[in-house]
């Protein structure tokens, strides 16, 4: 067996041993039950003293919302201020980094307020190192605790019986920042420091290389952003090039430790629903239909990655390690392959080699993930996505057996359908749209210098772009010039609709739900934690994704895939 591919087994099996116990600290903390990290209570007090936030006041659906809604304006109104001035601050610039334009500055923070991360900036060259900690890491936290705090809204809402409170934001929000997220990117980063990734404030190192010339050598305090990026499933990188940088990234250890840390959390809280509801065969199942999502486009990938490229086979080049174009020889193909389909299956949207130079159907499969944009997904968001699968098989389970839909003993009606609909068209719409006004702009104007690549590539780029911009990952197709006023303000408004929508309509279903009498199961009832709903799930994903976005592969990806093949 290829020793890269136990490498990928054992980060795989690691991850999922540590998430299911994960997961029932998770349930733990959601509940308000005991946990280790009780002694973190006294700073929750002084923070909701100091807000004059009271964190037991019930709230609806609505008002959990609207609490949503005014954090992430600040956050973003936070961010955009201080992207705009940062060349005017005193401190933590000892590089000189001047202030982003309007446009760039507006992209860069719906991206990071948003967990998406999308950068249309050169890390090391574009951001003081006030603004990567005290604006990219600070929001790498407070962005994913917002996921996590909706996720757990939603679990309350699910166990509930005939009620409108579906518990407090702000309380669910903190708890997710301090005794999850904090913890866990403690651990990481001190482990990251030891190994080599840099944490220090000084100006960047001018060094003589062994050749007699001086070169810039960017540092900086990464470690800690780099922890928080990975298990907030945030991505954006410290520097340029992402985790593919010896510093973010220093050896095939902490390759291990950061793709294990990209799918802990996103695992994890699909125990936690298990835990919490008190339905583990349930979330088994769950499980189970997510990894099997995740494990065929691995396959694919790991089998074009490491079979290499046939145009350059034909020409009497022999490739022993595999396609190697963009990746870093400290990891190889397959590292390089798991890693591209773990971000892009939890929008974490890193990368630890290059995305453009992927084989085609592999780009195709990291396309498709993120088409699909569920299966464990960003943390609590792609749950989240997931339930609202869920709700449509639900449904059509209901129509196979004639009987009114039913899920975890509440009735699935015509609100709940039309909402989880939407929401799922929401997202080819925005990808699809988005991809053809460019193409349509790029025929207009064929002096515009967007592309590196012409042809099938190039539309792969340009497809890319707003596929992950919708999905909130972050990663790149990087033949594309980015930084231009249509694209800083087209994904950033597609970031914006593809990240708080479907966080909404997941809550205002659970709202409905809880309000329901819970109805019992009788002779007629699909049971959810059996095999059939699992497949009748994941056939709804698959045939969402595939009739919505098998034309655009087919122009895109697959076209390029064929044309290797003269």
């Amino acid at each position: 067996m290829n020793t890269e591919l136990i490498g990928v087994l054992f980060i795989l099996l690691v991850t999922v041993a540590l998430a299911s116990p994960l997961g029932r600290y998770v349930s733990r903390v959601f509940k308000g039950e005991r946990t280790l990290l009780d002694f973190m209570a006294p700073l929750e007090r002084f923070i909701f003293r100091m807000s004059r936030i009271d964190p037991n006041s019930p709230m609806d659906w609505k008002q959990n919302a609207w609490a949503m809604i005014k954090l992430n304006v600040f956050f973003f109104a936070w961010a955009i201020i201080i992207l705009l001035v940062q060349s005017w601050l005193p401190f933590w610039n000892p590089n000189h980094i001047g202030g982003m334009s309007l446009t760039q500055a507006f992209h860069t923070a719906v991206s990071f307020a948003t967990n998406t991360n999308q950068q249309h900036y050169l890390g090391e060259t574009g951001a003081s190192y006030f603004t990567q900690l005290l604006v990219f890491g600070y929001l790498q936290f407070v962005s994913a605790g917002t996921g996590i705090a909706a996720l757990a809204l939603v679990f309350k809402g699910l166990s509930s019986k005939q009620t409108t409170d579906l518990g407090n934001f702000y309380n669910l929000f903190l708890k997710s920042c301090t005794r999850i997220l904090l913890p866990l990117a403690i651990i990481l980063a001190i482990f990251l420091l030891f190994m080599g990734t840099p944490d220090t404030f000084q100006a960047n190192a001018t060094i003589t290389t062994l050749e007699g010339h001086t070169q810039t050598v960017a540092t900086g305090p990464a470690a800690p952003m780099v922890a928080i990026k990975q298990l907030g499933t945030n991505g954006g990188g410290f520097f340029g090039v992402n985790s593919a940088h010896p510093f973010e990234n220093p050896n095939y250890v902490t390759n291990i430790a950061e793709n294990v840390a990209i799918l802990l959390i996103p695992m994890a809280l699909v125990f936690a629903f298990g835990f919490y509801l008190e339905r583990m065969k349930l979330a088994w199942i769950i499980f189970g239909v997510m990894m099997l999502g995740f494990l065929i486009p691995l396959g694919v990938g790991l089998h074009y990655e490491l079979h290499g490229n046939p145009a350059i086979t034909k020409m009497g080049v022999q490739q022993p390690t595999g396609y190697m174009e963009g990746n870093e020889v400290r990891f190889g193909p397959a590292a390089t392959t798991l890693w591209a389909m773990s971000t892009t299956t939890t929008s974490n949207g890193s990368v630890n080699g290059m995305h453009d130079s992927l084989m085609p159907l592999t780009g195709a499969m990291a396309m498709l993930n993120m088409f699909m944009n569920c299966n464990f997904g960003g943390v609590g968001v792609g749950f989240l996505n997931f339930f609202l699968f869920l709700i449509v098989a639900v449904f059509i389970a209901g129509l196979m057996i004639g009987r009114t839909p039913e899920w975890l003993g509440k009735k699935i009606e015509g609100r709940e359908v039309t909402i989880a609909a939407l929401l799922i068209i929401l997202h080819p719409l925005l990808v699809l749209s988005g991809t053809a006004l460019s193409t349509w702009l790029i025929t207009l104007h064929s002096n515009w210098d967007w592309l590196n690549n012409p042809g099938f590539h190039g539309f792969s780029e340009m497809l890319y772009e707003f596929t992950s911009a919708s999905a909130n990952n972050g990663s790149g197709f990087e033949g594309l010039i980015d930084n231009t006023v249509f694209w800083n303000l087209s994904c950033g408004f597609v970031m914006l609709l593809g990240r708080y929508l479907p966080i909404i309509g997941p809550m205002a279903i659970a709202g409905s739900l809880a309000s329901k009498k819970k109805t019992p199961d009788s002779a007629g009832t699909l049971p959810s934690d059996s095999l059939a709903f699992g497949l009748i799930t994941f056939a709804v994903i698959v045939f969402v994704a595939a009739l919505s976005f098998f034309p655009v592969l087919t122009m895109g990806p697959i076209a390029e895939h064929v044309s290797l093949f003269p």
